[in-house]
C-alpha cells in the first residue's frame, strides 16, 4: 500500500518528465529504501532527509520505509528530490495533509540544518508544472526563476520548517511577486574605440545584422579580440521567445545564479584548451556546453586552429542544425545549440606570416602547415573572411575614432526588423534562399563568382545570404549587383582556403 506520493521531474536536457516520490512505510526491519533508478545524488538523499528531521525535532520512525521513484527505468540524477522524498516521508507519517501537497510539484536539495538549497532545472520544472496544472514549491533562493514558467502557484521556502508550517496552517507563504526587467544591461565596450579597420568593422556589422559566422585572421596585436568583444553591443536584445530558449538552457546548467531570464544574447568565449564535450556538452550527466549556452548568442573562439581537431569538428552538426545530440547508452539528450561563430586565427604557428622582417623560416609553408589543422567542410561553414592588419602607432594616434556602436547598433536593429518581417523571426543566416530577389547583374555575378571561386553548394547558399543582409542593411527589398560584389569581398581570395 502506498502511504502518500508527492510529484517531481527528472530532466532530460531542458525538458522536464513528471516522477512520482511514492512512499510506503510497512512493519518489518527499520530501514530507508530509495529505488527507481536512483543515481548517487539521489541515493545519499535518505542521510540529508534523515538529518533535516533531525534538526526539526523529528525522527523517522523504526519501520522499513521505502522510496519509490515512477517510472522506474527512467534515470533519476540530482540532488533536487531531496525535498519530495522529505515531504512525501512526512505527509505518510501523518505530519502534513496528503491532498494539500498534491496540488504542487516539489524540487529543492536539502541542507542537514534543513534549509534549502538551490538546484538546477526549475524554470523547465516550472514550465512542467503549468502544463500538469499544478503548483511548485522550490527553493526561496530561485523563487524569480520559477515566476517565469507561468501563472502558478509558487511556495518559495528558505527551509523545510516553513513548508511544513505553510501546509499545517501555522504560517503563509506568499507568492513571489514578477520582478521588473530592463533591457538595460551593460553591452561591453563601445565600437568607437576601434579606430581605423574600416573592412573589419563594416563586416562586424554585416555579422551581426544577419547572425552569419566570421573569421578574423592576422598578426598578433591586430584587433581581432578588440573586434570581437564589441559585437553583443551591436546585436539587439532577445525576443521573449528566445528569453525564455536561453534562460531555460543556463537553468538546466544551474548557472541562474541570480534567477533571472538572460534578456540579451550570451557571449561565450573558451579558452582553447575546451575539450569535446566542453563545446558540445557532455559529462556524466550530459550538461549543456559552450554551443548551447551561446544559443541565440555568440559563440567566440580565439587561436582557432589551437582547439583540438576533434572539438572543432564537433562544431559542425550544431552550426547546421541549430542543435546539438549527446548520445549515451541509455538515452540521447538534445540541446539547442543556434548560435553565432565568431573565430579569430593567427595566418601562421609564429603569426607574422607575409611579414618579411618578423616571420620564421619556414615561411609560407608554416601557414598552410597551421591552416591545415581546420578542415574544408568546418570552413565552409563560415560566411564571412576578414584579413584584419595592424595599424602603426603613428596611425593609431591620428586616426579618428570610428563609430559608436550605438549608432551602428541602430542599422543592425532596422535590418534585423526587416528580416523578422520577411521570415517570421529567423535571421538571414538560418533562412532558404528560394524567395531571394536577385537584379539580372545581381544574378551573372554571382554565376561567374561560383564558377570561379569554386563554391559548393553550401558556400553558393551563404554568400547569398550575406548579400540579403547588406541589401538589408542598404534598406532595399531587391538583392543588387553592389550587394553581391561586397559579399564576395568577403570571401577567402587564397586556393587553400576555397
Amino acid at each position: 500500500m502506498i502511504n502518500a506520493r508527492v510529484r517531481s521531474f527528472a530532466f532530460s536536457g531542458i525538458e522536464a518528465a513528471p516522477v512520482w516520490v511514492e512512499v510506503q512505510i510497512a512493519s518489518g526491519l527499520p530501514a530507508f529504501l530509495i529505488v527507481g533508478l536512483p543515481d548517487k545524488a539521489v541515493g545519499e538523499a535518505r542521510e540529508r532527509v534523515r538529518a533535516a528531521l533531525t534538526s526539526m525535532g523529528l525522527a523517522l520512525p523504526p519501520k522499513r520505509i521505502l522510496i519509490n521513484l515512477v517510472p522506474a527505468d527512467l534515470l533519476k540524477e540530482g540532488s533536487h528530490f531531496d525535498l519530495p522524498i522529505a515531504l512525501a516521508v512526512l505527509a505518510a507519517m501523518e505530519v502534513l495533509p496528503i491532498e494539500e501537497l498534491g496540488r504542487y510539484a516539489v524540487l529543492g536539495e536539502l541542507s542537514l540544518d534543513g534549509g534549502l538549497n538551490r538546484v538546477a532545472g526549475v524554470l523547465s520544472a516550472s514550465i512542467s508544472a503549468a502544463a500538469l496544472k499544478l503548483g511548485l514549491v522550490c527553493p526561496a533562493a530561485q523563487a524569480t526563476e520559477a515566476v517565469f514558467g507561468g501563472d502558478i502557484d509558487i511556495l518559495a521556502a528558505p527551509d523545510l520548517v516553513s513548508l511544513v508550517n505553510h501546509f499545517r496552517g501555522v504560517q503563509v507563504l506568499s507568492q513571489p511577486a514578477f520582478p521588473s526587467l530592463t533591457n538595460e544591461a551593460p553591452i561591453g565596450p563601445d565600437l568607437a574605440e576601434v579606430k581605423g579597420m574600416a573592412v573589419a568593422r563594416r563586416a562586424l556589422e554585416i555579422a551581426a545584422a544577419g547572425g552569419h559566422s566570421m573569421l578574423m585572421s592576422g598578426p598578433p596585436g591586430s584587433g581581432k579580440s578588440m573586434l570581437a568583444s564589441r559585437l553583443p553591443g551591436l546585436l539587439p536584445p532577445l525576443s521573449k521567445e528566445e528569453t525564455l530558449e536561453v534562460t531555460r538552457i543556463y537553468s538546466a546548467a544551474g548557472l541562474l545564479t541570480d534567477g533571472c531570464p538572460l534578456l540579451r544574447p550570451p557571449f561565450r568565449d573558451p579558452h582553447h584548451s575546451a575539450t569535446q564535450p566542453a563545446l558540445i556538452g557532455g559529462g556524466a550527466r550530459a550538461k549543456p556546453g559552450e554551443v548551447s549556452l551561446a544559443h541565440r548568442g555568440v559563440l567566440f573562439l580565439d587561436e582557432l586552429p589551437e582547439f583540438s581537431r576533434q572539438a572543432l569538428e564537433s562544431l559542425r552538426q550544431p552550426l547546421e542544425l541549430g542543435r546539438t545530440t549527446i548520445a549515451r547508452a541509455a538515452a540521447h539528450v538534445t540541446y539547442p545549440a543556434r548560435f553565432q561563430l565568431i573565430a579569430a586565427m593567427n595566418p601562421c604557428r609564429c603569426g607574422y606570416l607575409g611579414d618579411t622582417s618578423r616571420e620564421c623560416r619556414k615561411a609560407p609553408r608554416c601557414g598552410e602547415d597551421y591552416l591545415s589543422r581546420l578542415s574544408g567542410p568546418l570552413l565552409d561553414r563560415i560566411d564571412l573572411w576578414v584579413d584584419v592588419q595592424p595599424l602603426s602607432p603613428l596611425h593609431l594616434m591620428q586616426a579618428p575614432s570610428g563609430e559608436s556602436s550605438e549608432a551602428v547598433a541602430a542599422r543592425v536593429v532596422t535590418a534585423r526588423t526587416r528580416q523578422n518581417d520577411r521570415a517570421g523571426g529567423l535571421r538571414n543566416a538560418e533562412v532558404s534562399t528560394q524567395d531571394f530577389e536577385l537584379s539580372p547583374e545581381a544574378k551573372n555575378i554571382l554565376e561567374n563568382a561560383a564558377r570561379k571561386l569554386r563554391l559548393s553548394a553550401r558556400g553558393f547558399t551563404r554568400l547569398l545570404r550575406v548579400a540579403r543582409t547588406i541589401a538589408d542593411l542598404d534598406d532595399r527589398d531587391l538583392i543588387e549587383a553592389r550587394h553581391v560584389t561586397e559579399a564576395i569581398g568577403l570571401r577567402p581570395r587564397h586556393a587553400s582556403l576555397l
